[in-house]
C-alpha cells in the first residue's frame, strides 16, 4: 500500500499535467459548492420578498439564512480553506433539518407545507453538502521532499483515523437526510384543523381580549384581501397553508353577521362570514394562536375574522 500511494506521489511530481486535472476537479468541486449556497440564498430570499418576511420569527431567520448564505458562498469561492468548506456543509445541512422539521411538526410556530421551491431547495443543500464536505475532507497532495519523506516514515494512524471516521459520517448525514427528505415528501398532507363534513361549526371565542370566530376545535378563523364574496383566490399551495371552511355554516347562537356559502371551483362549499370565505391556518398550532394574522403570503394579506359588533 505504501510503494503504491509513492508510486502515485511519483508519477504527481514527474507529471505536472496530472497534478493540475486534480486540482482543476477539486476546483470545480468547490465552486459547485458556492453555487448551492448562492442557490439556496436566493430561493429564501425569494421566498422571504414575497411573504416570508411578515411571518413572526421565521421572517428574521430567513433574512439571517440570505445573508449567511451569501457571505459563505464568496468565502468558498474565494478561500480554498477547509475549514470554510465545513462551515459551508454545516450551514447547508442545518437549513435542511430547519426545513424537515417545519414540515413535520413547527418551527417557531410556524408550519411549512410542500412546495416546489422548498423540494428544489432541499435537494440542492444535500448536493451542496455532499461537496463541500468532499472538498474538506479531500485528500492533501504528498510532496516527496527530504523532510517530508522523514515525517512519512513516522506513523500517522490517529490522524488518517480521524479523517476516514470524518468521512463515514459525512456520508451517513448525506444518506440520512436524504431518506429524511424522500419520507417527509412522501408522506401525506398535515391534517387540517379545519373539520369539514356537512356541516361548518363556527364559535365565538376572544382571543387576547379580541373577539374572533373560531370552528368547532377553537382555531381562529381568516380572511384573504384578494377574496370576494362570490369567489375565492386561494387554491393549490396556498389551500394547504390556509384550509377552506367547508360545509353549511353551523354558527353559535348569538354571533352578529351574516353567514352564506360560496361554491369553489372543485366543487365543494365554502362557508363565509360577512361575504369573506373562511380559512384556518395551518401555522396555528393550538386553540387560541392568530399567528396568521396580518401575514402577507400567497398573494395577498390575510387578517383575523373578527366578530362584528
Amino acid at each position: 500500500m505504501r510503494l503504491m500511494r509513492r508510486n502515485t506521489d511519483e508519477m504527481i511530481q514527474s507529471y505536472p499535467h496530472v497534478r493540475s486535472m486534480s486540482v482543476t476537479t477539486w476546483r470545480l468541486v468547490r465552486l459547485l459548492g458556492s453555487a448551492a449556497l448562492v442557490a439556496t440564498g436566493a430561493i429564501h430570499l425569494d421566498l422571504y420578498l414575497t411573504g416570508y418576511s411578515t411571518i413572526a420569527t421565521i421572517g428574521a431567520l430567513f433574512l439571517v439564512q440570505v445573508i449567511s448564505a451569501f457571505i459563505l458562498a464568496v468565502a468558498v469561492f474565494a478561500s480554498s480553506n477547509r475549514l470554510i468548506a465545513v462551515l459551508g456543509a454545516g450551514f447547508l445541512l442545518s437549513t435542511l433539518v430547519g426545513y424537515l422539521l417545519s414540515l413535520r411538526f413547527s418551527l417557531f410556530g410556524f408550519r411549512e407545507v410542500r412546495t416546489t421551491a422548498g423540494i428544489v431547495a432541499g435537494i440542492i443543500e444535500i448536493i451542496g453538502f455532499v461537496v463541500l464536505a468532499a472538498w474538506a475532507l479531500r485528500p492533501g497532495v504528498r510532496h516527496t521532499s527530504s523532510v517530508e519523506a522523514t515525517a512519512q516514515r513516522q506513523p500517522a494512524f490517529h490522524g488518517r483515523n480521524v479523517v476516514r471516521g470524518a468521512r463515514w459520517s459525512a456520508v451517513i448525514l448525506a444518506v440520512f437526510a436524504s431518506l429524511s427528505l424522500g419520507l417527509q415528501l412522501a408522506s401525506s398532507n398535515v391534517a387540517s384543523t379545519n373539520s369539514g363534513g356537512p356541516n361548518a361549526i363556527v364559535k365565538v371565542t376572544s382571543i387576547q381580549g379580541v373577539k374572533m370566530l373560531t370552528n368547532k376545535h377553537g382555531f381562529t378563523l381568516y380572511w384573504f384581501v384578494p377574496d370576494s364574496s362570490t369567489k375565492s383566490s386561494c387554491y393549490s399551495t396556498c389551500a394547504a397553508y390556509w384550509p377552506p371552511v367547508l360545509g353549511k355554516p353551523s354558527p353559535a347562537a348569538g354571533i352578529a353577521g351574516s353567514f352564506g356559502t360560496l361554491q369553489r371551483t372543485n366543487g365543494t362549499t365554502q362557508v363565509t362570514y360577512n361575504g369573506h370565505p373562511l380559512y384556518t391556518y395551518i401555522g396555528d398550532s393550538a386553540p387560541g394562536q392568530a399567528s396568521g394574522n396580518r401575514v402577507r403570503l400567497n398573494g395577498g394579506l390575510w387578517y383575523e375574522m373578527k366578530v362584528s359588533k
